[in-house]
């Protein structure tokens, strides 16, 4: 990919890329697909075979917006990658489909090592609005770490109930700032 020209063309036409054999072309031709439901075989083959992760994860962000069974089945495939940018991706995925049959392996992932991951399976979940994850949520506002405190706080915001709101006037007093700052953000927005 030497000169404009190229560039161009994976701009325009970014499908006669995914198998070029420089990995940084293919991800960016991945992400450049992304809803493109006429391309989601390819796609598909890439999160599920491409030798870089980058390019697996940018693969599982251009299927996340497409329905069907070939999409569904290659993040489905996704979860059990080996490198954790994947896995955040599908979770992330996973939030922006709504697909509630996901709930209980993103409530199993907000106990991932990887804080990235465990954040975007927490975004996830509030995104989801599914009243399975309450539980986890109310503890991992409690005893997750700041980060993941922080992220659930947001997530705690779609979902009513004393629980939620004890919850959050508790996080107003956490002992991290960030954690404290939003829920003190929401806390006063809620009156």
């Amino acid at each position: 990919m030497d000169d404009r020209h190229d560039l161009a063309a994976l701009v325009h036409h970014p499908e006669t890329y995914l198998d070029h054999p420089d990995r940084n072309v293919r991800r960016l031709a991945a992400a450049s697909c992304t809803g493109r439901i006429d391309l989601v075989e390819p796609l598909a083959s890439l999160a599920r075979h491409d030798t870089d992760p980058g390019v697996r994860a940018a693969a599982v962000e251009a299927i996340a917006t497409i329905a069907g069974d070939i999409a569904s089945g290659a993040l489905l495939d996704a979860r059990s990658d080996p490198d954790p940018r994947v896995v955040e991706a599908v979770a992330t995925a996973y939030g922006e489909r709504g697909d509630p049959g996901a709930v209980p392996w993103l409530i199993d992932v907000t106990g991932h090592p990887n804080r990235l991951v465990a954040e975007a399976a927490v975004a996830a979940l509030g995104a989801l609005e599914d009243e399975r994850a309450l539980p986890t949520l109310l503890r991992l506002v409690r005893d997750a770490p700041p980060q993941i405190r922080r992220r659930t706080v947001v997530a705690l915001t779609v979902f009513d109930g004393d629980d939620v709101e004890d919850a959050l006037r508790t996080a107003a007093t956490d002992r991290n700032p960030m954690v404290r700052e939003a829920a003190q953000m929401i806390v006063g927005g809620r009156g």
